[in-house]
């Protein structure tokens, strides 16, 4: 049995270690029951408590993910996960953060021996234009496949609510990802995150940068909303992808089946766990109980991944 034990930082007390330690007591039992599974969008690195909302106490609403190759490594095995994209853990509003996270990634890519792709951290918003540079300087590290960006920390996806600096911050990010043709992961949800003001954005980049819709959309509303645009942006030359993770079961069946009926964006689903935030479990779980054809789960759990994030990695 696979064993995690978190050692947590708790306001006020003293403690030796870091954050966490992943504790391995017993050999690995592999959770892919029997599936080869990818995935496309796990967070790594610690995060800071925080008085979130209406908190008095800084909490900590996920686990701390994995900060060493070790740890990530270990991870995998417990699910039977065998290769991972994996993006800096974010959530807390400080800029900084997630960019901090960086050489993480880097870092992990480099001694992940092939199972391990990396998304770099930037952001939009022109006061982060030096930290976003630096983070670009990257792209071209061993691993690096994709950028992630989220509109949590600020701003918003409608250019057209972009002045000057911001249309320019955006497009510097673009090109570069397009120069590579890497996908960028946005979040996707409520507020500033909603689906609506994505499709503005890409109207604007969509046919020639590849754009990675996390959360299918985001919540009820946000599911509906891309699944009725699904064909017509597959159609219409528009180069999105999608995971499910913290999607609800209701968006997932229905756009799995619809894929498997008519084929259109079937090389654009793909499975991703977002563990620490989500859990993987109820995300496998999701795909595998879909009532669609193996080819179709077999195409989300691996394929998909294996083409957009792995392909080119030795």
């Amino acid at each position: 049995m696979c064993k995690m034990h978190y050692h947590y930082n708790i306001p006020g007390v003293n403690q030796n270690s870091s954050t966490k330690e992943f504790i391995e007591e017993e050999k690995p039992l592999k959770m892919g029951f029997g599936r080869k599974v990818y995935s496309a969008h796990n967070h790594v690195g610690t995060l800071d408590p925080w008085p979130f909302y209406e908190s008095e106490e800084p909490i900590s609403p996920a686990d701390p993910g994995p900060s060493t190759s070790e740890e990530l490594t270990h991870f995998m095995d417990c699910r039977g996960i065998e290769k991972s994209l994996i993006l800096p853990n974010y959530g807390i509003p400080v800029q900084e953060q997630p960019f901090s996270l960086n050489d993480l990634v880097v870092k992990m890519c480099k001694e992940g021996k092939g199972r391990v792709a990396g998304a770099l951290w930037v952001s939009g918003l022109p006061q982060n234009a030096k930290l976003t540079d630096q983070a670009l300087k990257m792209l071209d590290e061993p691993g690096v496949r994709a950028l992630k960006m989220s509109y949590l920390l600020g701003g918003n996806p409608d250019p057209r609510t972009w002045d000057e600096a911001t249309l320019k911050q955006h497009d510097k990010i673009f090109r570069e990802a397009r120069e590579r043709d890497i996908a960028i992961h946005f979040h996707t949800g409520s507020g500033n995150s909603d689906i609506r003001l994505f499709f503005e954005l890409i109207k604007r980049y969509g046919k020639e940068n590849k754009i990675h819709l996390v959360h299918m959309g985001g919540g009820t509303s946000g599911h509906i909303r891309l699944i009725s645009q699904w064909k017509d942006l597959i159609e219409g030359g528009y180069r999105i992808y999608i995971d499910s993770s913290w999607a609800i079961g209701f968006a997932v069946r229905n756009l799995l089946k619809e894929i498997d009926k008519t084929r259109i964006g079937a090389d654009r689903f793909l499975f991703g766990c977002d563990e620490p935030w989500s859990d993987y479990e109820s995300e496998f779980w999701k795909i595998q109980g879909a009532p669609v054809s193996d080819e179709i789960k077999e195409r989300v759990f691996w394929g998909n991944a294996e083409e957009q994030y792995f392909n080119v990695l030795e």
